[in-house]
């Protein structure tokens, strides 16, 4: 074990949110070009699937700033680094920006215990997407203030937040932390076959306790799972 380093450390694993928007100019090359494009960069996606979580999504017809995602989780920085830097040296990478990238990492929640998780088949230090249809995403930071009230008013709000998220068991929460990684302080991102339940949970949700310490819970993306190649085909086919 490197020195420093907890075994809880070691379990943990980077997660990263890699939104894509592909140049305009792109979409009027030659068909045939645009056919090895795209090849291009699904091989290099597939080969990293092999070695590191990587997940595409696509969010044409939900936004128009962003085309798709890659949701990507691995148990180092340099992993992280090496994907980019991979998918970077692509024709397709070289003509497209990210309007949106977000970091953040695995941990225990300080409010609920390791038997929250395992009643829900779910490991939190480990990310470890189902094959729901749609994924809901959006950074996440609390007001200071909520980190003034005690442990113990704050772990009770978060009860009956965490209470009112059970009532709708279709909707599968992932939270990352990124304090000191980056410029939110969580990411959460929801899985569902329901876009409907969403809607309704995230309604219920203003209404807690907790809520009245949003400081900022926006963008939020909607997302469509699919595989890479129709990702693509959907910007541009």
């Amino acid at each position: 074990m490197t020195p420093g380093k907890t075994a809880v450390d070691e379990s943990r694993q980077f997660v990263r949110y890699a939104f894509y928007k592909v140049a305009p100019e792109w979409r009027r090359l030659p068909t045939e070009e645009r056919a090895r494009s795209k090849s291009e960069f699904e091989k290099v996606v597939r080969e990293i699937a092999q070695e590191t979580l990587i997940r595409p999504y696509s969010l044409v017809g939900t936004r128009g700033d962003v085309d798709f995602l890659l949701w990507e989780a691995a148990d180092t920085l340099d992993d992280l680094h090496q994907v980019a830097a991979r998918l970077n040296l692509t024709h397709l990478g070289r003509h497209s920006e990210q309007p949106y990238s977000y970091l953040a990492m695995t941990r225990m929640s300080p409010y609920v215990g390791r038997s929250h998780y395992e009643a829900r088949g779910q490991e939190p230090l480990k990310v470890r997407p189902t094959e729901a249809k749609y994924l809901f995403i959006y950074p996440f930071v609390k007001t200071r203030e909520w980190y003034k009230l005690p442990h113990d008013w704050r772990r009770v709000m978060m009860g009956q937040h965490v209470a009112m998220g059970g009532k709708f068991p279709s909707v599968k929460i992932n939270t990352a932390y990124s304090f000191g990684l980056d410029d939110q302080e969580f990411m959460v991102a929801f899985e569902t076959d329901s876009p409907s339940d969403f809607l309704d949970l995230v309604m219920e949700l203003r209404e807690s306790q907790a809520s009245a310490y949003t400081l900022r819970d926006t963008p939020t993306f909607s997302c469509i799972a699919t595989d890479i190649q129709s990702a693509l085909d959907a910007v541009a086919g």
